[in-house]
């Protein structure tokens, strides 16, 4: 049998998680105080994932670069190839927060978003 550890960020109390597996498979979790800590120790044992934040280059903006980040979260194995489509893509001012920037970014089934207005200079 082998053991995880984890600390749960599922709420702000950031409990020590222990999930023991038998291969690929969760046979127990302790620590958890809630169930989301349950939740998130079998999610990140399984298969992890993660939001993403970055920025993408924006001509004509009153500054150079717009913050992004990904509507939900995506496997951690993907955060890479994920990065590598965001520093490809160069926008136009102005934007508005919450803009699609990139739609399905790589078949994630997950946007990639404008997380802040970006007027356009005058």
């Amino acid at each position: 049998m082998e053991e995880k550890n984890f600390i749960c960020t599922a709420c702000p109390t950031g409990c020590k998680l222990i999930v023991r597996m038998e291969g690929e498979e969760v046979v127990k979790i302790l620590g958890q105080r809630c169930r989301k800590g349950e939740t998130y120790g079998r999610q990140e044992a399984i298969a992890p994932q993660r939001m993403v934040a970055s920025t993408v280059k924006i001509a004509n903006g009153i500054h150079p670069l717009l913050p992004v980040y990904t509507k939900g979260s995506i496997p951690k194995r993907k955060i890479m190839e994920v990065l590598e489509k965001i520093r490809a893509v160069e926008l136009t001012a102005p934007v508005k927060a919450e803009d699609v920037v990139i739609a399905n970014v790589i078949g994630t089934g997950v946007d990639v978003i404008a997380s802040r207005d970006m007027p356009a200079v005058k």
